[in-house]
């Protein structure tokens, strides 16, 4: 009952997020110097994918499952080349962010939350502060990716891998079920992807 009322919320207030939120924690100097490293670096972009074809394959296939939520095409591709670049450079499944987006936002870009978190991963402003720098934008694309995945990876690595839990800091839910196990659902029932192998006929060898 709980997630159908959550549903209709989501249809009839699509602005308004209705994800929970990170919650301020003390870090290091050494880990707090690290996470502003990996947000304000600004190396350029570079493929994230292994070939072309793998790029052409994935990006066909995430599009075709989008298509409902980002109608425009180029949108969508833009989005989509983001999310991979940023997820991978992260060290992290590109699919599993997809997922974590269809929750915390609804791939809304200036969806807002009840506790003032932003954008498509829906970050919390006191980030900024913390790790970036006081220009930064939370509804621009790249930085709303880049914020997301690095405080994902960060969330990861203290919990020693473990997603389940790094899910929960980061919904701010930690040791509650409900957020980790929706990301989870939307990962693997809706943007699971298997590589495809590509198979080079070679001429002689019949």
């Amino acid at each position: 009952m709980r997630r159908l009322i959550v549903i209709l919320l989501a249809v009839l207030y699509p602005v308004i997020a209705l994800a929970g939120a990170q919650k301020y924690e003390r870090l290091s100097d050494s880990v707090r110097a690290a996470l502003s490293r990996a947000i304000t670096d600004q190396a350029p972009p570079v493929s994230s994918f292994h070939d072309p074809m793998t790029a052409i394959d994935w990006l066909t296939e995430m599009s075709r499952r989008l298509e409902k939520r980002v109608p425009n095409r180029d949108h969508r591709h833009e989005f989509l080349r983001a999310v991979h670049y940023e997820a991978t450079r992260a060290g992290l499944d590109p699919q599993l962010v997809l997922g974590l987006i269809q929750v915390e936002s609804g791939f809304k870009k200036y969806a807002v939350s009840s506790a003032r978190a932003r954008g498509f991963m829906q970050v919390m402003p006191f980030w900024i502060k913390l790790i970036g720098g006081k220009d930064d934008n939370l509804f621009h694309l790249r930085t709303n990716l880049r914020y997301g995945c690095t405080i994902l990876r960060h969330y990861l690595d203290i919990e020693h891998g473990d997603l389940f839990r790094a899910l929960g800091r980061y919904n701010g839910s930690l040791g509650r079920s409900e957020y980790p196990n929706l990301v989870r659902n939307a990962w693997q029932r809706q943007w699971l992807y298997q590589v495809r192998e590509i198979h080079v006929l070679q001429g002689g060898n019949e």
